[in-house]
């Protein structure tokens, strides 16, 4: 079975508060589906294309829990904090 991986590359972060908020509400419907966070911010370099100030990525058993994870109401509740704070770009990419 192939592993579920969410990318979520920011472009632009408004509210820095708002993002915290959200981040403990987040992981809290991550760690229920099993997501286990692989890069969460932290130093960077950009080599090629346009500077992030924030990427995350996190890994989840299957592609089937992470979408579960995306779509639940938990993370739900979380997103909507997001909302007009930050904007990004956010895949679920089928891993190996």
């Amino acid at each position: 079975m192939t592993k579920g991986i969410w990318i979520a590359v920011y472009e632009k972060i408004e509210n820095v508060e708002n993002l915290k908020k959200y981040a403990v509400k987040a992981t809290s419907a991550i760690d229920k589906y099993s997501g286990k966070f692989i890069v969460r911010g932290g130093k960077n370099i950009t080599l090629e294309g346009n500077q992030s100030p924030r990427t995350v990525i996190v890994e989840f058993p299957t592609f089937k829990d992470a979408k579960k994870c995306y779509n639940s109401d938990e993370y739900q509740e979380a997103h909507n904090i997001l909302k007009g704070s930050a904007k990004r770009n956010l895949q679920i990419i089928e891993g190996i």
